[in-house]
C-alpha cells in the first residue's frame, strides 16, 4: 500500500472511535453530530463537536477544528506532520507508513460556518440576566462588564452574553452554548495599577468583581489558557501578577509557565477557593451558604430562637 493510501486510510478513521480509544465519550448526540467536553482541555459545558458524516471536528471554545491529524496536534501540542501520523497510528493500532517523508496535508481548517448577521447591544435580555445571576453574577456587574449578542448560525437565530477581547472578538455564553466570535484573544482591563489579576475566563473575572477582589487594580482575562503567550506583551511591565486560575492541571501548568517567565512576581491566589474548581464555583458556593444562613436565621427568629 502506498504512503498516500495509508495516510488517506488514517484520515478516514472515525473521530469518535479515535476519541473512544483515548477514553473520551460523547455527552450528547444530535442527528449526525456528537458533542464532547473538549478532550484536551478542561471545560464544564460540551463545546467540542464531531460531525460524523464529514468526519471532522470543531472546538467552539477555541474557534478551530479540522481532521484527525489536526486533533492529534491538539493532544500532543505539535505541528510536525510525521509526529501526528505516528500518534494517530499508535492510538488506532495501525502500522506506520514505510516511507519517512510525508506531504504535510491540510490538518487545520475551520469546519463550521462563521457567525452571521451579528448584532451587539447592551445586555438587557431577562433570560441572560437570570443565567448570569444563577452563576452568582449580579445584574449590575454583568451589565457593566458584558454585552448582548444576537447572531445566526445554521440558519437559526440565537442570543447570548458577549465579553469582548483585545482582538475585536467576543467570548459567547448562554445556558446551552460556549464559544467565541473570532478572533480569539486576551482581554486587558487596565486602570493604571502596578499589579495585575489574571483569570482563565471572564466568569471568574466577573466573580472577582462581585467578591471585591482586585478593586482598583488591573485585570487580564486569558479567555483560554492557550492564549497565554498572547498575554505576555501586556504582562511584562507589571511588578506583581496575582493568578486566580482553575484548580486543575491546566491551571497549574499555566501558573508554572508564568513563574518560569516572571519568577517571584507571580502569586498563586487559588488558596482562596481551595476545594472549589474555580473562582466562580467558589462564588456560587459562598452565595448559597449565605442564603442558607439567612433562611436559618429567619426560621430561628420565627421560632423564638436567638441565633
Amino acid at each position: 500500500m502506498s504512503t498516500e493510501m495509508e495516510i488517506d486510510r488514517m484520515k478516514r478513521i472515525p473521530i469518535e472511535e479515535f476519541l473512544a480509544r483515548l477514553g473520551h465519550s460523547p455527552v450528547q448526540r444530535r442527528t449526525n453530530a456528537l458533542w464532547y467536553k473538549a478532550p484536551y482541555r478542561e471545560e464544564r459545558t460540551a463545546s467540542f463537536k464531531v460531525n460524523m458524516e464529514r468526519n471532522l471536528w470543531y472546538d467552539y471554545g477555541l474557534g478551530k477544528g479540522g481532521n484527525i491529524f489536526a486533533l492529534a496536534g491538539e493532544f500532543i501540542h505539535c505541528a510536525d506532520f510525521l509526529s501526528l501520523v505516528r500518534y494517530v497510528a499508535e492510538v488506532a493500532g495501525m502500522p506506520l507508513p514505510e516511507k519517512k517523508v510525508y506531504h504535510p496535508c491540510e490538518v487545520r481548517r475551520p469546519v463550521e460556518p462563521s457567525f452571521e448577521d451579528v448584532e451587539l447591544m447592551p445586555l438587557q435580555n431577562r433570560a441572560l440576566l437570570c443565567y448570569m445571576q444563577e452563576r452568582g453574577i449580579s445584574s449590575g456587574v454583568a451589565i457593566g462588564g458584558c454585552r448582548e449578542i444576537h447572531y445566526t448560525t445554521h440558519g437559526k437565530r440565537y442570543f447570548a452574553v458577549a465579553f469582548g477581547n483585545g482582538g475585536g472578538g467576543y467570548e459567547i455564553r448562554n445556558r446551552f452554548f460556549k464559544g467565541c466570535l473570532p478572533p480569539k484573544d486576551v482581554t486587558l482591563l487596565a486602570y493604571g495599577s502596578a499589579s495585575c489579576n489574571l483569570y482563565e475566563g471572564f466568569m471568574d473575572y466577573l466573580s472577582a468583581r462581585v467578591l471585591g477582589i482586585g478593586n482598583g487594580e488591573d485585570h487580564l482575562v486569558l479567555n483560554s489558557v492557550s492564549n497565554l503567550t498572547k498575554a505576555y506583551r501586556h504582562l511584562d511591565g507589571y511588578g506583581k501578577l496575582q493568578c486566580h486560575f482553575d484548580n486543575d492541571e491546566a491551571g497549574r501548568r499555566t501558573l508554572e509557565a508564568l513563574r518560569t517567565r516572571y519568577g517571584g512576581k507571580v502569586t498563586d491566589c487559588s488558596g482562596l477557593y481551595g476545594g472549589c474548581k474555580d473562582l466562580n464555583d467558589y462564588l456560587q458556593k459562598t452565595l448559597a451558604e449565605r442564603q442558607a444562613w439567612r433562611e436559618n436565621e429567619k426560621k430561628g427568629k420565627n421560632n423564638g430562637i436567638k441565633l
